[in-house]
């Protein structure tokens, strides 16, 4: 865990003092932190801007769902399977250089997949490429993450969380819009091109960071292989032994699992309202406006009871998810997906910034590389359990279930109780005191 002692800038004020710290201040003050999130989002706008050509050059080609669909889990599972592996590489080597080697990787991935596109190469090399991309890009998340909590002083740690957060919620929505409106004028394979240069630009503004970033020192009792490689079993540990951390990581499951539900109601959703697919558009980019004002509320919280918030926001969040199965129109529905999106966003600003504050930053990434894929594969399984649902309870009836899902995690971390211990559960093991129930 990060020591708890105040921060003095320049002029000898305590930071810790002021909680209520602005993204824009963090920014400024601190130019490393400046390289690392335009590093961050240059790279996500062109993926966001990638992942809809892709599905249109193999839709395109195959006119079938099954493909897209399989295109789809080769540009997803990768992170699932692997994303452990990337916090272990994150805790082992150099960061700088570890995240240089994945955007140039994946600039490559990119140039290969606009030769599929432009020379009509069989398709299935579209899949096989994006899931090489997947693998090449799952040290990123787990370094990001450790290297801010790295680099950024403990005041400014929510500022430099919520401000990752509002990259990924802007993305979601200026990367798609500007893929639509690429691939009316052009092919998808300019689209791999962008995405490529993104890439090469991202590793430029890494390369400028101009020092290395090492790992921290770890403990030669924290090993194995005879001492030689970091195991990812104490990255378990450290989030078993920590209830906090694992409840509040499992509401970020729990939130990726709504948005990955949501991603197929929400196009239902429009076609009831009279939308179309457009709707469906505007519905997404209104989670995504939401994911910003949720990350620029979120940056100036002060979380010291990271339970209580995250339940609070849950539950607020919870409303206007059952509320979308009674919309009556599209602007409420894109009013409502924004607020969901903003409790979304606050939850994960949340569950980062006290990961990086309860966590020992000798296996933060670790920490971090298990929790990331957790989140995606409770996207995958939001998407999975849409079709049962909708068959059995009809589209208004699953989106209360989603909403109730929300609302019932946020009451179990909220509701009083015996603190848990996910290690050693039972508590009438041994005699209880004399005078104690």
């Amino acid at each position: 865990m990060r020591a708890a002692v105040p921060y003095r800038d320049a002029d000898g004020m305590d930071e810790t003092a002021n909680a209520r710290r602005s993204m824009l201040i963090a920014l400024r003050r601190n130019p490393p932190l400046r390289r690392l999130l335009a590093a961050l989002a240059i790279s996500q706008l062109g993926d966001w801007l990638y992942n809809l050509a892709l599905l249109a050059l193999v839709f395109s080609r195959t006119h079938s769902v099954a493909w897209t669909a399989a295109a789809t889990c080769a540009r997803v599972l990768p992170m699932v399977v692997f994303g452990p592996l990337g916090g272990v590489l994150a805790d082992r080597y150099d960061r700088r250089r570890l995240m240089i080697a994945s955007d140039l990787i994946r600039a490559a991935m990119m140039i290969l997949l606009a030769a599929v596109a432009m020379a009509g190469l069989p398709v299935f090399l579209a899949p096989v490429l994006a899931a090489a991309s997947t693998v090449a890009s799952v040290v990123y998340p787990p370094c990001v993450a450790a290297t801010t909590s790295g680099i950024v002083s403990e005041a400014d740690l929510p500022a430099a969380t919520a401000t990752r957060s509002a990259i990924g919620a802007a993305s979601v929505v200026a990367g798609p819009a500007g893929g639509a409106l690429l691939l009316l004028l052009h092919s998808p394979a300019w689209a791999f091109v962008i995405n490529a240069g993104t890439f090469a630009v991202s590793a430029l503004f890494l390369v400028g960071l101009g020092t290395r970033l090492a790992p921290p020192a770890r403990d030669p009792r924290s090993t194995s292989d005879s001492g030689r490689r970091p195991a990812l079993r104490e990255g378990i540990a450290a989030l078993r032994s920590d209830a906090i951390a694992l409840r509040i990581i499992g509401a970020d499951i729990v939130c990726s699992l709504v948005y990955g539900a949501h991603t197929v109601l929400l196009l239902m959703l429009s076609r009831r309202l009279g939308s179309g697919d457009s709707g469906y558009g505007y519905l997404l980019a209104g989670i995504g406006v939401g994911g910003l004002i949720g990350a620029a509320v979120a940056a100036r919280l002060r979380v010291q009871d990271p339970l209580r918030l995250v339940g609070v926001t849950l539950l607020v969040a919870a409303a206007p998810a059952a509320l979308l199965a009674v919309v009556p129109s599209m602007p409420v529905a894109v009013m409502l997906a924004a607020a969901l999106g903003a409790g979304s966003v606050t939850v994960e600003v949340v569950v980062d910034t006290s990961l990086a504050r309860r966590l020992d930053e000798s296996v933060l990434a670790r920490a971090y590389g298990l929790a990331f894929p957790a989140a995606i594969a409770g996207i995958a399984a939001g998407s999975l359990i849409t079709a049962p649902l909708v068959g059995w309870l009809g589209l208004a009836g699953a989106l209360v279930v989603v909403g109730a899902l929300l609302g019932a995690y946020a009451l179990w971390i909220l509701l009083p109780a015996v603190p848990w211990r996910p290690v050693r559960p039972i508590r009438f093991v041994a005699p209880a005191p004399a005078g104690e129930e």
